[in-house]
C-alpha cells in the first residue's frame, strides 16, 4: 500500500492546532450613528470621501512624451595650457591658476608644475566657444597676469585679469 509521506513542517503546524477550539465566523457589523447628529455623520463621511477618491486628471499622453524631448548636446572642449615664464616666477616656489573655470575658488585652484627651463605651465579642459578671465598667485601671495593673454580685463579691485578666448 501507498503511504503519503508528509514533511516535518506540515506535522509541526498541525499539531500546533488546538483540536477544542471553535470555529467563529466573521461576521460583518454595520455601525449605527446617533440620529441626533446627521450634519456630522454626514460631513464626515464626505471627508472620507474625499480622502478615499482624490480628484485625478488622466493624462492624455505619457509623461515622456508631454514634456518636450530635450537632445543631449556634447559640450565640445579644448585643451588649453597656461605658462607663466621664467622671468615671471624667478623666486615662485609655488604657482597656482584661479579663474571663471574654477569660480576663483581656492579650494580648485589648479597648481602649475615647474618646468626644465623655469617656467610654471599646466594644461584645463574648457569648453570651446567661450572667453575666460584667469590670474595666478605666486607663492600664495603675489597676483601675476599671463603675459601671452588674449586680453584684460578690468576688475572691480583696480586691477585687471587675463583674458583667454576658447576657440
Amino acid at each position: 500500500m501507498a503511504s503519503k509521506k508528509q514533511s516535518p513542517k506540515t506535522k509541526v503546524a498541525e499539531a500546533n492546532v488546538p483540536a477544542a477550539a471553535p470555529v467563529k465566523k466573521a461576521v460583518a457589523t454595520k455601525s449605527v450613528k446617533p440620529a441626533a447628529e446627521p450634519a456630522v455623520a454626514k460631513k464626515a463621511a464626505a471627508v472620507k470621501a474625499e480622502v478615499k477618491t482624490p480628484a485625478v486628471k488622466k493624462a492624455t499622453k505619457p509623461v515622456a512624451e508631454a514634456a518636450p524631448s530635450e537632445k543631449a548636446t556634447a559640450v565640445k572642449t579644448t585643451k588649453v595650457t597656461f605658462t607663466l615664464p621664467k622671468e615671471a616666477v624667478e623666486t615662485a616656489e609655488t604657482v597656482a591658476l584661479f579663474g571663471d573655470f574654477n569660480n576663483w575658488d581656492a579650494s580648485k585652484s589648479i597648481a602649475l608644475k615647474k618646468q626644465k627651463d623655469g617656467s610654471f605651465a599646466t594644461s584645463v579642459e574648457l569648453e570651446k566657444g567661450r572667453a575666460y578671465q584667469y590670474r595666478f598667485l605666486i607663492n600664495g601671495e603675489t597676483w601675476e597676469n599671463a603675459w601671452n593673454a588674449d586680453a584684460y580685463a578690468p576688475t572691480p579691485f583696480g586691477e585687471y585679469n587675463s583674458v583667454i578666448s576658447v576657440g
